[in-house]
């Protein structure tokens, strides 16, 4: 799957999501996807909250890996810097 397509279909599927979201008055945005790693921002309720990883990794993360073929991650945008020197450490 193209990279442009994967980027389309992410954003399609995190539509599908966030009314959950904003139900409880949070929000989750697209921000960017690198090497098989999608990330979100975060807004509202969702911002500051404690279990926000959580949240990301056992509901937003999951969906995508399996809605989305190529995704193997997702990640707050703003953690992007540290995965990115955790991947360069781990190669």
């Amino acid at each position: 799957m193209e990279n442009e397509e994967t980027i389309k279909l992410i954003i399609k599927t995190l539509d599908k999501i966030r009314p959950f979201l904003q139900r409880d008055g949070g929000d989750v945005t697209f921000d960017s996807y690198e090497d098989g790693i999608v990330y979100v921002n975060v807004s509202g309720a969702c911002e500051g909250c404690a279990l926000i990883n959580e949240d990301i990794e056992s509901g937003v993360e999951v969906i995508l890996m399996e809605e989305v073929p190529g995704v193997i991650a997702v990640r707050l945008a703003s953690e992007k810097e540290l995965v990115k020197e955790a991947l360069k450490k781990a190669n």
